[in-house]
């Protein structure tokens, strides 16, 4: 044989990357991409006309503590009326959606249609300008409370329905089988058996509605509100056009986050827990 024939066992193996490696080398690439959009923005920003627009501490102080005890105020109290109102219709309308009457079902179902494929926007037009029209009188039951509450029930209610009854679902159907076993009605056994437990699976869900409608009631300013009704957008939008300046919707920007980081840092909990419960 020729001496220059080497084993091929003997020949050093090349090797590329390790999938680690290849697995670092990515994360490095991602890091000093962001890192370069960073400073990028950092030192192409006009930040003497941004603090000069957005950050100019005596307008804001000027904001306090009217932002507070008015507009966010108002904000808090427009959510959780349009909370309350839509948990309760879609209370009634995730039971409709399971009920064994068929017309129950076809009603339940072409209402969360139809008001979760309609803007939000939409929805406080309509009650705000067509239900006094058709119900004339209306308008001075509840005043603009009851007309945030009906726009955001009505709209959060479909969404709710539909996490109601995959919670209801979610519960093992041998549950309401014991129920009835013990003597239970149907009814009865569906109010104290099944739907605590199915409020314990939906309640993250249910909290992030409460988020989304939180930032959905800047739609009230489309209903007409008086300077004693307005809600953080509002508020900073009008304080805004008054000084010829932005920092009024910071602050109120500010304000939205000071409730729905909060309110996030729960859902983050409630999900975790709950997945640990059900492992």
């Amino acid at each position: 044989m020729s001496g220059d024939t080497a084993d091929p066992q003997l020949q050093p193996r090349r090797q590329g990357l390790s999938r680690r490696q290849r697995r670092r080398l990515s994360q490095g690439v991602q890091y000093a991409v962001f890192a370069a959009v960073v400073i990028v923005f950092a030192v192409t920003a006009d930040w003497g006309r941004l603090k000069n627009q957005f950050a100019q501490w005596s307008i804001a102080k000027q904001m306090f503590p009217d932002v507070i005890t008015l507009a966010l105020k108002n904000t808090v109290l427009y959510t959780l009326s349009g909370f309350v109102f839509g948990l309760v219709l879609g209370m009634v309308v995730a039971l409709m959606r399971l009920s064994s009457v068929g017309p129950y079902r076809w009603l339940a179902g072409i209402y969360i249609e139809i008001f979760r494929g309609l803007p939000a926007l939409l929805i406080f037009i309509f009650v705000g300008v067509a239900v006094p029209l058709a119900f004339p009188g209306t308008e001075i039951v509840g005043g603009t409370y009851g007309k945030v509450a009906l726009a955001l029930g009505l709209v959060s209610a479909a969404y709710m329905a539909e996490t109601i009854r995959a919670g209801i679902q979610a519960v093992p159907k041998g549950q309401l089988e014991a129920a009835r076993s013990l003597g239970f009605s149907q009814a009865r056994a569906m109010v104290s058996i099944i739907v605590p437990q199915a409020f314990r699976i939906i309640l993250p869900p249910l909290t992030n509605e409460l988020v989304l409608l939180f930032k959905d009631s800047s739609l009230v300013l489309f209903l007409g509100v008086t300077l004693e009704e307005r809600e953080l957008s509002k508020y900073g939008r009008d304080l805004a056009s008054t000084t010829a300046n932005s920092t009024p919707i910071l602050v109120a920007g500010l304000c939205y986050l000071l409730v729905t980081i909060p309110l996030s840092f729960v859902v983050r909990r409630m999900e975790t827990k709950t997945g640990e419960a059900v492992r």
